[in-house]
């Protein structure tokens, strides 16, 4: 594929300062905290994996180095506004002056939203659309326990409006976590079906951002790198949640999609993913993995070509095929290994109505993710596509 540059147009590229990898790297926690100067951290995590004693681990560690720290496990799963204004309380009530995330994409996006507003004030809501942040974020080290979302190290931030029940999407470099920690210890214990979910959630960043409008030499490389190692080592994770080598592979599988999609955004997937969480609740990595599909199809005729080189990362033999073909043989593909892993058929399994797609469709086509998808749609096509993935 060749890449054809913008005229005047300059891109990005976003990473954390520091990243830690391999089996055992959380117990860098402390050092961490300390040298960026850390007196009292907010531990931001989910219940859990609160009640699970994982929190504790972190604790200790900020204790042995003479950090102290408070827990807030008010991250629910699509964490609120509401959610990330009580951790605000407790981050002034308590006397912090550093957070910590310890979870998934929900516990990185928590803090994400209370280290806006500690720093800049206001309410999270004034945070969403590109960078409205005026001031750094208060320090955020983010410790990751799945293989999914790569919040961790994005500048991504997605926040449910309870008033609208719309998730917001908050893109500001400034909350960027400052440390990423991806340690495949803390990650042995999650369910298959929480593995294959965030699993699906880091193929789709990866697919999303390789054929978006946005994308450059360096996200594809990454993207590409992600996609293989996703279709290599994904069934394992789920197949053996103890497979610790499976584990780090998707670790920075993940990572490497979430530096694709952190550069190069997303589409349509994310944009209607979005919706259907904030209306439902649902969980974001399956939503994704439904709706993949389908998005697919919809974009192939805009980039065959990009299609064609997915499904040769994916493992398909292309040999002898037109890009329509093999494109069409990477949305195979997806659909088996959403399949081989145990993600819902279709959206009517999750509980959605037809009744709500028009109206998530429309809330679809004001989400940021759409702006970077190859081919753009009508309110209609939008309602097509998630009647399709039914």
């Amino acid at each position: 594929m060749t890449f054809k540059p913008i005229a005047d147009h300059t891109n990005g590229f976003y990473i954390p300062c520091v990243s830690l990898f391999g089996p055992g790297c959380s117990k860098e926690i402390g050092n961490q905290a300390k040298e960026l100067g850390a007196k009292k951290a907010l531990i931001v995590t989910d219940e859990g994996l609160f009640k699970a004693g994982v929190a504790d681990i972190l604790v200790g560690y900020l204790d042995e180095t003479g950090v102290s720290s408070h827990v807030y496990a008010g991250a629910e799963p699509n964490p609120t506004d509401k959610n990330v204004h009580d951790g605000v309380s407790a981050y002034e009530d308590n006397g912090c002056d550093f957070i910590i995330s310890l979870g998934g994409g929900s516990s990185h996006d928590c803090a994400k939203g209370i280290g806006l507003v500690t720093a800049g004030g206001g309410h999270i809501r004034d945070y969403e659309g590109v960078n409205q942040s005026k001031v750094p974020m208060t320090p955020l080290i983010s410790v990751n326990t799945t293989a999914g979302t790569a919040s961790e190290m994005t500048r991504f931030c997605i926040i449910t409006n309870t008033e609208t029940m719309v998730k917001m999407a908050i893109v500001d470099w400034r909350c960027t976590p400052l440390i990423a920690i991806n340690d495949p210890r803390l990650m042995v214990a999650k369910p298959a079906g929480l593995t294959a979910a965030t699993g699906m959630d880091a193929l789709t960043h990866a697919i999303e951002a390789y054929v978006s409008t946005a994308a450059n030499p360096i996200t594809d490389a990454c993207a590409e790198k992600a996609i293989r190692m996703i279709q290599q080592w994904l069934r394992q994770a789920v197949a053996n949640g103890e497979n610790i080598e499976a584990r780090e592979a998707m670790s920075y599988a993940q990572y490497l999609a979430g530096m694709a999609f952190n550069n190069a955004s997303l589409g349509y997937v994310h944009a209607m993913a979005h919706q259907l969480g904030g209306f439902y609740n649902l969980p974001h990595g399956v939503c994704n993995a439904v709706l993949l599909p389908h998005v697919c199809e919809f974009n192939l005729i805009a980039c065959p070509e990009r299609y064609a080189d997915i499904a040769r990362l994916l493992g398909v033999h292309t040999e002898g095929l037109s890009d329509m073909e093999a494109g069409y043989a990477a949305i195979d593909a997806i659909r088996a290994l959403a399949e081989d892993v145990g993600i819902p058929a279709g959206l009517s399994e999750l509980g959605v109505k037809e009744k709500d797609l028009a109206v998530m469709a429309t809330n679809a086509q004001n989400d940021a993710c759409m702006l970077t998808n190859p081919r753009q749609a009508t309110h209609e096509q939008v309602v097509e596509i998630f009647k399709a993935a039914m």
